[in-house]
């Protein structure tokens, strides 16, 4: 946003304004009501949680425990000491301003040469519904994640041989371990144990009831699974069935890193061409937070906080943040938490710093 015009006009709110009506919007404002205290959620799109309602796959899951998965356009005016935001149809002056649009904002869509010329449908992740509209259709998804999976796994449930592209290494690890999550196993573990003997004992584990991965063209990243997580956000993908169709050849790994799109299909790095119908773009999600908030210096080009966790969620002049942690809804509910409980102590000088200490060590 630019310089402030003097004919424009900004009403004062009670409370915080919190920009993102997804889930870390959502949450916090829960919070704050606890205290009794207002806040105006700001969302552009026409429902909450529009990532999940509008752009999501129709056979995506939620994949961790209930436990760890429940919860509990700006710029800061330095001569009235207030943030103004403004809306399409609106002005705002609140004290505080949350920005909870999150990791995930918008569609991550890499920069791959030749993608105007290829002649067939190439989607993100986030405008795939299922597998009907690629019936009989050869499908390449760009993207060995969560959504790369188990998009591969839906449109082989359609009757169709899709090839996805495995260009780094990565953690495949089973839903259940014994009849128990397995994130809710690690979260439990992690309570009691180190990281890197929490990942030995998973790895352990994931091997007995997966086998060996390496063998499918599915290398292992040499940090473990817990640990880069929360080291690089980087999430392990969570086996709902695609691994079997792996073995079997239903679903078609390329291990190589792609080139150029072409106009018949994907040119890989070793200069072999791959034909197909379709292109799918299993590519993740990016912060777009630098794009609208002016006036803060608190985020990286990559729009996520330069202090990490735990003091990932406050900076100054009221400015806070929720779901920026790299650790998920859990961490998300842990930010509004904090987020709320110190609003609270501004507003009626009370704060339960139990909760924050019990936050911070959960989301450790």
């Amino acid at each position: 946003m630019g310089s402030t015009k003097k004919d424009e006009v900004f009403t004062k709110v009670e409370g915080p304004i919190i920009v993102g009506g997804g889930p870390s919007g959502i949450a916090v404002a829960a919070c704050l009501k606890q205290h009794g205290i207002p806040s105006l959620v700001l969302e552009r799109n026409d429902c909450i949680a529009s990532l999940w309602q509008q752009k999501a796959y129709d056979c995506v899951k939620l994949h961790l425990p209930k436990q760890v998965s429940a919860f509990q356009l700006a710029c800061f005016e330095l001569e009235c000491g207030v943030w103004r935001v403004k809306t399409q149809d609106s002005g705002y002056e609140p004290r505080w301003l949350v920005v909870a649009t999150g990791e995930n904002a918008e569609a991550l869509v890499p920069e791959i040469p030749g993608t105007e010329t290829f002649e067939g449908p190439l989607v993100h992740a986030s405008e795939y519904k299922n597998g009907h509209e690629f019936r009989k259709k050869k499908v390449v998804v760009i993207g060995c994640g969560n959504s790369g999976m188990e998009i591969s796994l839906d449109l082989s449930n359609h009757d169709e041989i899709p090839f996805i592209v495995v260009r780094n290494s990565v953690h495949i690890v089973p839903r259940e371990m014994f009849g128990l999550s397995t994130f809710g196993v690690a979260t439990t573990l992690l309570k009691w144990l180190p990281i890197k003997l929490v990942d030995k004992l998973i790895l352990s584990i994931t091997n007995y009831i997966l086998g060996d991965t390496e063998k499918l063209g599915l290398r292992r990243p040499k940090t473990g699974p817990m640990e880069l997580k929360m080291t690089t956000g980087r999430s392990p993908v969570v086996d709902v069935g695609a691994l079997s169709k792996i073995k079997t050849g239903n679903i078609k790994v390329v291990e190589q890193g792609v080139r150029e799109i072409t106009k018949n299909g994907v040119m890989f790095m070793d200069g072999q061409e791959l034909e197909c119908d379709c292109i799918v773009l299993a590519t993740g999600y990016k912060s777009n937070v630098t794009s609208w908030l002016k006036g803060s210096n608190f985020f990286t080009d990559d729009g996520m906080p330069k202090t990490s966790f735990p003091n990932n969620w406050k900076s100054e002049n009221g400015l806070y943040t929720v779901g920026f942690t790299r650790r998920g809804i859990f961490g998300a509910a842990c930010d509004a938490v904090k987020v709320a409980d110190v609003i609270s102590n501004q507003c009626y000088g009370s704060t339960n710093d139990f909760r924050i200490l019990f936050c911070f060590f959960m989301c450790k």
